[in-house]
């Protein structure tokens, strides 16, 4: 009687053990698939866009038009951690009418081959505007003299800058403005600090293009940053 009692009760203990594992497998299979599905979508919005930001380009029916910002900082904030609206210049002298991506500006496109990413660069940082793509938050605008800070969300899936960690020094990323113009700049430089530290942002190039990549850790502790050069 006892053995039976014990092992009746064993049974059930390991049938609601099993029944947790399977629910909990199910949620994880579930989250990760929502998760690539995510992935899946907003490369395919990007492709889209970027297919039709391409040809226009090509067909050269964007028309000349002046974008002006102002050109000064008060306060230099994380938007990766306290998102906010960008701060600097993004004018640029070859600047074109620009085209909308989900409700912002785009003042061009970024590639990196090694990762495969190819996203539009938006007009600024904010809360909305890291959900849909990366974004120009510093710096005298794309392709123009002087460092550009681009920023991107550490997405799980790969999306945006979620890849970077696998960038290294020697590595290509390309950018595309407005007024077509496509210049490669090589990374010399990638570092972890913390989401204080803005000396990156505001830093001297001496008369050179270059960008400056900024995203989250994966522990989401601090910044890893990536600098590279025309």
């Amino acid at each position: 009687m006892f053995n039976n009692s014990f092992n009746s009760k064993y049974s059930n203990v390991l049938t609601i053990i099993l029944i947790i594992v399977i629910i909990a497998i199910l949620g994880l299979i579930g989250f990760l698939g929502y998760d690539f599905y995510r992935k899946y979508y907003i490369d395919k919005d990007a492709q889209d866009f970027m297919e039709q930001y391409e040809e226009q380009l090509q067909n050269n029916t964007i028309d000349q038009n002046t974008v002006t910002t102002d050109n000064t900082i008060s306060t230099i904030i994380d938007p990766l951690n306290e998102v906010t609206t960008s701060t600097g210049n993004n004018n640029t002298s070859n600047s074109n009418k620009v085209q909308t991506y989900k409700g912002f500006n785009v003042l061009g496109i970024i590639e990196i081959p090694k990762t495969g990413i190819k996203y539009p660069v938006l007009d600024k940082v904010t809360t909305k505007s890291l959900e849909a793509s990366v974004a120009y938050y510093y710096g005298p605008g794309l392709n123009q003299v002087g460092n550009t800070v681009i920023y991107g969300h550490n997405y799980r899936n790969g999306a945006f800058f979620g890849k970077n960690k696998q960038l290294s020094n020697g590595d290509i990323i390309y950018i595309t403005d407005n007024s077509g113009k496509r210049i490669k700049y090589t990374i010399y430089n990638i570092y972890k600090t913390t989401d204080m530290d803005a000396e990156y942002i505001t830093r001297d190039t001496n008369g050179a293009r270059e960008i400056s990549l900024s995203t989250c850790t994966d522990d989401s502790k601090g910044r890893l940053i990536i600098w590279a050069k025309e």
